[in-house]
């Protein structure tokens, strides 16, 4: 039933900026966190950046100073600012919704992932 939709990846070169984006389609009780994580081949998803209901942000140490995490609350959607690129921020990025449909439950809601690749 719910779908996370994102765009935005693509090819840049080191120093450039890409702005990623996730829209999710279907039915969500309520969102508490959203966040964007990255997987690079033979190694695990990673946070990159999150962002709670109420505006508080986390971000990786890679990524700070440099990417700025963002949430449209109406419209759920997040966005990923990406600016100052470098090539070891190649990878695919996935956003994710954090779901909380009860006081005690919650699941996880995940993108199909969209390529970054920033080039030398």
């Amino acid at each position: 039933q719910v779908q996370l939709v994102e765009s935005g990846g693509g090819l840049v070169q080191a120093g450039g900026s890409l702005r990623l984006s996730c829209v999710a389609s279907g039915t969500i009780f309520r969102i508490n966190r959203m966040g964007w994580y990255r997987q690079v081949p033979g190694k695990q998803r990673e946070l990159v950046a999150a962002i709670s209901s109420g505006g508080d942000t986390n971000y990786a140490d890679s990524a700070k100073g440099r990417f700025t995490i963002t949430r449209d609350n109406p419209k759920n959607t997040v966005y990923l600012q990406m600016n100052s690129l470098k090539p070891e921020d190649t990878g695919i990025y996935y956003c994710n919704f954090n779901e909380q449909r009860s006081v005690v439950s919650f699941r996880d809601y995940w993108g199909q992932g969209t390529q970054v690749t920033v080039s030398s």
